[in-house]
């Protein structure tokens, strides 16, 4: 009986034996077939590096600014009598846009205007009597005054008539009305907003150190999210003698124009200072570029060579690089990078270093400094 168990053990320990070195034996054979695997080349875009002439520019925010604005307002106590504009519309310097009551005013006028007829009357009379010595210097100038008082009286009432007679005090667009018919006014009690829209003015702040590149007369791009894919261009008009203490940037102001008054005050733009001096840079599609935390990166095409010498096919070499300015589907490349060579275009996410490619550009993308996707 102990033999056989002693017999069973043995046959069992050598059946574990031969799978075992069977099992050993198909793992070894296919360690060796994945350590000479080759992984099929990936098919990869390209992109030549090579320099080019960028325009200088200089960015800022700006806020968009009325060459003329203001909230016109009454100047004097009243009711308002009659309202002779339509909000929203455009007027001309010197149109009527509100006339107070001003009944007690023109009662007032008639009554100094009869006055200085009067007074015009006496002081011819006096002034013939002079003539023939049968009246004193003194009547004649008391005549006189009496005359220059009532030409005031009355000129001071159509002063008051006039102030209370609300014009338009420039070209422009009105806003909405913020009075009604009767109303009674004091003042200072705004009537409506006048805003001159064509030309325009864009202010914005540039950095101390920027101050000797700019000047007037430069020309400026500005763009907004009102008007997209516009461009709009004007020049620099004026730049603030002094600079702000708290943030060392200097205001400048550029003139746009503005015909379709698509353009409004308040508005916050992207403003574009183009320098006279252009800049030689090495642009890379920003698609090209592997960012990660520890360095961005790119994949540069190289011939593959053998033992031999021969060239075998192309592989990629992960190059570091440091960036600069982005323009649409560009960025620069300051360092890492030479004119002449070749970089991946297109999904380096899924490349290595090292990695054998083909490269196809049948189906690469065109990259442009200024695109203009047709979704926009």
């Amino acid at each position: 009986m102990k033999l056989r168990i002693a017999f069973t053990i043995i046959g069992i320990i050598l059946v574990v034996g031969v799978l075992g070195g069977v099992k050993g034996l198909q793992i070894g054979r296919m360690i060796s077939m994945g350590a000479q695997y080759a992984p099929p080349p990936e098919t990869v875009t390209t992109f030549e590096v090579q320099p080019r002439s960028w325009e200088s520019l200089l960015t800022a925010v700006g806020t968009l600014a009325p060459v003329q604005g203001v909230t016109v307002t009454a100047e004097l106590p009243g009711k308002v009598a009659r309202l002779e504009f339509e909000p929203g519309a455009k007027v001309r310097k010197g149109n009527l846009l509100l006339q107070q009551d001003t009944s007690s005013e023109e009662a007032d006028l008639r009554a100094n205007e009869a006055a200085v007829t009067l007074a015009k009357l006496n002081l011819d009379r006096v002034s013939k009597l002079l003539e023939r010595r049968t009246v004193a210097q003194s009547e004649f100038d008391k005549a006189e005054a009496q005359y220059k008082e009532a030409v005031a009286g009355s000129d001071a009432v159509r002063a008051l008539i006039a102030k209370k007679t609300i014009r338009a005090p420039f070209d422009g667009r009105l806003g909405i009305r913020l009075v009604n018919l009767g109303q009674m006014l004091d003042a200072g009690d705004p009537i409506v907003s006048l805003q001159s829209l064509d030309p325009v003015f864009v202010d914005f702040l540039l950095p101390q150190q920027q101050l000797s590149r700019i000047q007037r007369g430069l020309s400026v791009r500005v763009t907004t999210d009102a008007l997209p894919g516009e461009t709009v261009e004007g020049k620099i008009t004026a730049i603030n003698p002094q600079v702000d203490a708290s943030t060392r940037n200097i205001r400048v102001q550029a003139t746009l124009p503005n015909p379709a008054e698509h353009l409004r005050p308040g508005m916050f733009v992207n403003v574009a200072l183009v320098l006279p001096t252009r800049d030689e840079v090495l642009p890379i599609p920003a698609t090209s570029v592997l960012y990660a935390p520890y360095g961005d990166s790119v994949f540069v095409v190289e011939d593959s060579k053998d033992e031999s010498g021969k060239s075998s096919g192309k592989v990629v070499r992960q190059q570091f690089v440091r960036l600069g300015e982005r323009r649409g589907d560009f960025v620069v490349a300051t360092s890492g990078l030479e004119g002449g060579e070749s970089v991946v275009s297109t999904g380096v996410f899924k490349l290595r270093n090292g990695q054998a490619v083909t490269v196809d550009n049948a189906l690469s993308p065109e990259f442009q400094v200024a695109p203009k996707p047709p979704d926009t």
